[in-house]
């Protein structure tokens, strides 16, 4: 398996069976080229936010591979059904299962309820988008460690609650790149302390993983 992260919480993860991109988000866009792109089986998108879903990003990909399908929330595939966007679901096929957790709260900077859903890929891979508050995970977890909503205090805590075997950083754009760097080192050594290996990715370059 191959893992390359493009920013933020955009995740592509490539293997013999399948090809998936997570959360093609507004941060990535500008990093992705898709013209290096052979191939896409399935669109993941957690939630509507535009740093997870980016109209634009998610037109480009269809095109390019009108077969690829989307797996999304119920909100999100409205939207993007009603963008002209078709090959879009909401429930769990035999490649995606989608998991309790709710997107944390943004009181009392907003109080507009949204939906996001966690996703477990190919039973491997596992995103909570933009959550802190979940209780399952498949060896590899894409754990959110910033954020308006939460802390990587809490990032730490799921870590010593779940214990997956390995954590690739997500949802971390407003680090910039010596604090980004220095926050990775605090949290792999924190992960080599609990048995996890915690994955420090540089956008575009992939990770191979047995």
């Amino acid at each position: 398996m191959k893992i390359t992260k493009y920013a933020h919480s955009c995740i592509l993860i490539e293997t013999d069976e399948r090809v998936g991109l997570f959360d093609p988000g507004n941060y990535s866009w500008d990093l992705f080229n898709i013209d290096n792109l052979n191939r896409l089986d399935d669109i993941l998108i957690t939630h509507e936010h535009a740093d997870h879903m980016y109209l634009p990003f998610v037109k480009a990909l269809t095109e390019k591979f009108p077969d690829a399908h989307i797996t999304t929330t119920e909100s999100a595939a409205n939207i993007l059904r009603e963008a002209g966007i078709v090959n879009v679901a909401f429930e769990n096929n035999q490649y995606v299962t989608l998991f309790s957790a709710d997107h944390e709260s943004m009181e009392p900077l907003s109080s507009v309820p949204l939906t996001n859903k966690g996703i477990h890929y190919l039973d491997v891979f596992t995103s909570p988008g933009d959550s802190h508050h979940f209780s399952e995970t498949k060896k590899i977890l894409a754990l959110p460690v910033t954020a308006p909503w939460g802390t990587t205090a809490r990032a730490a805590e799921i870590i010593e609650e779940l214990k997956p075997e390995y954590v690739i950083p997500i949802h971390d754009w407003l680090w910039r790149d010596d604090v980004c760097q220095r926050f990775y080192e605090i949290m792999s050594n924190f992960c080599n302390k609990q048995g996890v290996k915690f994955l420090q990715p540089i956008n575009g370059q992939s990770i191979d993983i047995q």
